[in-house]
């Protein structure tokens, strides 16, 4: 098996600006396996706020190359590599190998049934709030979406949303930049004014005060979880947890981290750090698990993969065969 390794940059539309940063470029590692007869793709953008960068991760992929190229499993290479984007980019490449060597589909192998659309967030960045308004009157088709927001003033930026899109739903994203008496505080405004959902709202290390919360908005945990080994840790605080393939290291363990979570009695949504049309096709199978989904990737890009997802209404189609899967 021949393994290939490439960084790409792909352009955003505009800077996109969390609690954490601005980026203006989405970047990627996207790794190629190939038989000599077929190949499989995978594209991976790394846990960023754990210090994973392209960088990392293709050093975390060349260290295996002469493993990986003698022949790898998904099993194999979950005992070689820890979680996160390297390990990521190599098992979606892997779903995707065997899917065209099998003839076979992804959700097949993964015990799925046939994927359906499903309705996606758009998410908006923080910015002023005429933007914020402007932006969410432009998606105002969505009937979902999803605000970046600090801790200064919320409040304004949600009515700002909601002044631009008054039908849609909201998931608020502090990014853990709220205290937990912020979330009691505002748990009734965020209702009235259509929050169906906070995600990860204050710092993972300070979430203890949320085993009280009894509030009308659901709450997610983000960072908090990444894999099964941390699912413990949302235990009683959080009725939701998000996936994202990158924090699991790919869709084998987002998968069994789909299973696990339902089993424990949390619901479940599936983001994404950012990406492509390839980053989110294999996000696209948990998607089908879940109550809410954020896969709006490469609706902030400029440019994408050729056949790309298609979105329309912020509803999302499954990917072709020959994009993944």
């Amino acid at each position: 098996m021949r393994l290939e390794v490439e960084i790409r940059h792909w352009r955003l539309r505009e800077p996109f600006t969390i609690a954490r940063g601005t980026m203006t470029t989405a970047d990627a590692v996207i790794v190629c396996l190939t038989d000599g007869r077929v190949t499989g793709r995978g594209e991976a953008y790394g846990i960023i706020y754990e210090g994973e960068s392209p960088e990392t991760l293709v050093a975390q992929i060349e260290s295996l190359r002469s493993v990986i190229e003698a022949g790898i499993d998904r099993a194999a290479l979950a005992r070689l590599l820890p979680r996160g984007g390297a390990r990521c980019a190599l098992d979606c490449a892997l779903w995707d190998l065997e899917a065209k060597r099998s003839g076979r589909p992804a959700w097949q192998a993964a015990g799925l049934p046939a994927p359906w659309p499903v309705e996606t967030a758009f998410t908006i960045g923080m910015r002023s709030l005429d933007a914020v308004r402007e932006t969410a009157a432009r998606h105002a088709d969505f009937p979902l979406l999803k605000l970046k927001v600090g801790g200064d003033d919320p409040l304004a930026i949600i009515r700002a949303a909601r002044a631009g899109a008054p039908d849609s739903r909201f998931i608020v994203d502090p990014n853990q930049s709220w205290r937990v008496a912020d979330v009691f505080a505002l748990a009734d405004q965020l209702h009235q004014l259509g929050v169906v959902l906070l995600e990860q709202p204050v710092p993972v290390s300070d979430d203890d005060g949320l085993q009280d919360y009894r509030g009308p908005v659901a709450i997610c945990a983000d960072e908090l979880v990444h894999d099964r080994s941390d699912l413990g840790l949302a235990k009683g605080k959080y009725s939701h947890v998000n996936i994202k393939l990158d924090k699991a290291g790919g869709l084998t363990e987002a998968l069994a981290l789909a299973d696990a979570a339902l089993a424990a009695g949390h619901r479940l949504m599936v983001g994404c750090m950012a990406g492509s049309s390839l980053a989110m096709a294999p996000a696209h199978l948990v998607a089908q698990l879940c109550d809410y989904v954020d896969l709006d990737g490469p609706l902030l890009q400029l440019d994408d993969w050729a056949p790309a997802l298609t979105y329309a209404a912020g509803r999302l189609a499954p990917p072709e065969p020959a994009l993944w899967g």
